[in-house]
């Protein structure tokens, strides 16, 4: 979407990245983001995250985009059970400028559900993100936040190219370990090496055994 600054006399056609270039835009802390959704600034139903102190829109729930996610839930809860928490597009507390909402997490399990505090980077076992039109978006930014946070594994479900991106060994610098998984590949999350999928050749979706 294009905007018009008046920057002279003469308006110049920009994009809101043009923006966030030309100008120094204050961060939002996480305590402000909350009290925003409080006051109604922002509905419970805006498909929203902070990331790096910007107030980000999330990519829409197309049926692909959203029909993965469920297989996921599903796939994840009948594999390991009560050995995780599966979450959903829940806030994962990073910092004070960053609550990003993975569209799946494998948390540790915790009595109370979560209910009393979002989990931090210690609590997850992995994080993975479903793209189809976020997938440079999710490689540039959050690939590197995960990272910083010590995210254990984080995968990318990227349903653009029909490939899986698998990131590991995460450090300062970013992932020290990605591998990108075409179909026909088996994988294991790092945690539960006992539990292996593989991608399927057909639906190139991820699938048991």
């Amino acid at each position: 979407m294009n905007h018009t600054l008046y920057l002279s006399e003469n308006p110049v056609e920009t994009t809101a990245q043009d923006c966030l270039r030309a100008y120094s835009p204050r961060p939002f802390t996480v305590d402000e983001y909350y009290r925003m959704a409080d006051a109604g600034i922002l509905d419970e139903g805006d498909r929203v995250e902070l990331i790096h102190g910007c107030i980000v829109v999330r990519e829409p729930p197309s049926p692909p985009h959203a029909g993965h996610i469920t297989r996921l839930i599903r796939l994840f809860s009948a594999l390991l059970g009560d050995r995780v928490l599966v979450s959903a597009q829940n806030p994962i507390e990073i910092d004070e400028y960053n609550h990003p909402q993975p569209d799946i997490a494998l948390l540790r399990p915790r009595d109370d559900f979560y209910e009393t505090a979002h989990p931090t980077p210690a609590d997850v076992y992995l994080l993975v993100e479903v793209a189809l039109t976020s997938v440079r978006a999710d490689q540039r930014e959050k690939v590197p936040l995960y990272a910083r946070a010590g995210i254990r594994e984080l995968w990318i479900v990227n349903l653009r190219d029909g490939i899986i991106e698998v990131c590991r060994d995460p450090s300062i610098d970013g992932y020290r370990g990605i591998s990108k998984l075409e179909p026909g590949s088996r994988l294991s999350i790092s945690a539960f090496t006992d539990v292996e999928l593989s991608i399927d050749e057909t639906s190139r979706a991820l699938t048991a055994g």
